[in-house]
């Protein structure tokens, strides 16, 4: 998220430049390439987990949960991004579109990106100080 923050700060830039420029979508793959990464790292240790830490009966359960938590956390960004959009724009200035507006160079997507990092940060902490607190069952 802080690289995509820092790739549409950049990308805003160029547009509201005296003479706007334009910016490769290329600069967006690496963002891709470690969100695909971290997606695949985060099912095996998820299977992992859940095939050695629950009993034989509730195997296919807890991935079936985790994979609901999943979705959940899909539609939880939708609705959140959704919030913002509509938290931003209450005031009814024209001038002043919110961070997400239909032309995206009007807005300030790049401060959506930096709220979603610090929520990543957050929970990045969160998890860490309950994987310390865990042991596991052998």
């Amino acid at each position: 998220m802080v690289y995509a923050a820092l790739v549409e700060s950049g990308r805003l830039a160029l547009a509201r430049a005296a003479t706007p420029m334009r910016m490769s979508i290329a600069w967006q793959a690496p963002a891709f390439a470690v969100l695909g990464a971290a997606e695949v790292f985060t099912a095996i240790g998820r299977l992992e987990l859940f095939y050695d830490q629950s009993p034989d009966g509730m195997k296919s359960l807890g991935n079936a949960i985790a994979q609901l938590a999943v979705a959940a956390g899909n539609y939880l960004n939708s609705a959140m991004l959704a919030a913002v959009a509509a938290a931003t724009t209450a005031t009814g200035d024209e001038d002043k579109p919110g961070w997400i507006p239909d032309d995206l160079n009007q807005g300030n997507l790049d401060y959506y990106f930096w709220m979603m990092a610090a929520l990543g940060g957050t929970t990045l902490l969160h998890f860490l100080h309950l994987s310390v607190r865990y042991r596991g069952s052998s």
